[in-house]
């Protein structure tokens, strides 16, 4: 799963995930701006926690490296290896012989980036010594089957879930190009101009704009489907894939507990996939396809009338603590007196209506806005009240927007 701070990734491994990936900000292709970063500074602490956890942590460096950034590598290396990753997640060749100067023993994986789509490219990572490859999402389950079944003496990992780049593999220029240079997609600032919404202007015509399609936001005509493959993950056991990723280092902490216990659910086979399939529609998506897997991507993959994703819940509030029968909160999302929602945690669900809520000044309030700090009383139907103990501080509230 992903981990794009600290507090992600602790989420991500209450809700069932074995490892998680994290980047430094110089040498990732995600560049954080929220929550407990994870830095130079930080980054044993958040690998230590994985390994406290009994789970993993592995660390992207995955950029397509300048000589310069070779050389910050180099002045970083100490640091990583202080830490101690349980493997780093590289893509390019420069990167890969730093890494194994400076660290021959640590697990290399192949990034997604490098575009291994045949097995004669798997022989070749595994006879430099990779310890897993991750597939580019272009191959079909046919594909994949047939690689797997050639190379079995490498670890195969590919991405089920998430945003898709509508570059060949995630490699784009039209972010460094859309902005001059300021926000280059293969070293973390991708402004993401694929989502952007575009018009036809025609040149012997200046100031006269078309619409590619009739529609007053614009189209969308570059924008992917987000990938959910929640409904082949048996058939992916199957045939041996070794490891599932779940793209999102910027998404929420909703996201990322969500996604996590729905394919954790149906990995350990403790729901269908169908039902994982209507909970992950309440997460925020650009609608869902199936990409390349199937063997027939075609223009149904495309979103062409959303760029952001649109979600069938509304995340409310973390719960923090419990004391007799009163919750203290953080709000999420402004919650109102007499609210039913849906309370999510690592175990179980449960449905709940607010009956009290408590301000920080002791008062009884009709509402609790965003960021406050609220004790609430619950009132619900059903026996879960006594598992409450070990779930606080990795429990969430979310309020159904649609029946997905």
């Amino acid at each position: 799963m992903p981990a794009g701070n600290i507090e992600k990734m602790k989420y991500a491994y209450a809700y069932g995930a074995d490892a998680c990936y994290l980047g430094l900000v110089d040498f990732s292709l995600r560049t954080m701006r929220k929550g407990e970063l994870i830095t130079r500074e930080n980054l044993k602490f958040a690998i230590d926690c994985a390994r406290s956890l009994n789970k993993k942590a592995y660390l992207t460096l995955n950029i397509f490296a300048y000589d310069e950034d070779i050389k910050n590598l180099e002045e970083s290396i100490n640091i990583i290896k202080d830490a101690n990753p349980h493997a780093i997640i590289l893509s390019d060749f420069g990167v890969y012989k730093t890494v194994r100067r400076y660290l021959p023993n640590i697990d290399i994986h192949i990034s997604t980036q490098t575009n291994i789509l045949n097995i004669e490219a798997v022989k070749f990572w595994r006879d430099m010594g990779a310890a897993r490859v991750i597939l580019a999402r272009e191959l079909s389950l046919k594909q994949i089957e047939a690689i797997k079944k050639a190379v079995p003496d490498i670890e195969v990992e590919i991405f089920v879930h998430g945003s898709q780049c509508m570059s060949y593999s995630g490699r784009c220029l039209l972010s460094d190009y859309m902005t001059n240079g300021e926000r280059k997609a293969n070293h973390g600032g991708c402004a993401q101009p694929c989502r952007w919404s575009y018009k036809l202007l025609e040149e012997t015509r200046p100031g006269e704009y078309y619409e590619i399609v009739q529609d007053e936001r614009g189209s969308h005509i570059l924008s992917p489907k987000d990938l959910c493959l929640i409904r082949y993950i048996k058939e992916l056991q199957d045939i041996g894939i070794d490891s599932f990723k779940v793209e999102g280092r910027t998404k929420s902490m909703y996201y990322v507990s969500a996604t996590t216990k729905a394919y954790r659910a149906v990995m350990d086979g403790k729901i269908d996939s169908k039902k994982a399939y209507s909970d992950l529609k309440k997460v925020g998506n650009r609608g869902f396809t199936e990409g390349f897997f199937m063997g027939n991507n075609n223009s149904s993959s495309y979103s062409y009338e959303i760029s952001k994703g649109l979600a069938g819940a509304d995340f409310l509030c973390i719960f923090l603590e419990k004391n007799e029968n009163l919750f203290k909160v953080v709000i999420k999302n402004k919650m109102l007196l007499g609210d039913e929602f849906e309370i999510i945690t690592p175990s179980f669900t449960a449905r709940a209506n607010v009956c009290k809520i408590i301000n920080k000044d002791g008062e009884l309030t009709d509402t609790a806005n965003t960021n406050d700090e609220v004790w609430m009383q619950l009132c619900s139907t059903g026996n879960w009240d006594t598992e409450w103990n070990w779930a606080l501080g990795r429990t969430l509230g979310i309020k159904n927007e649609i029946e997905a």
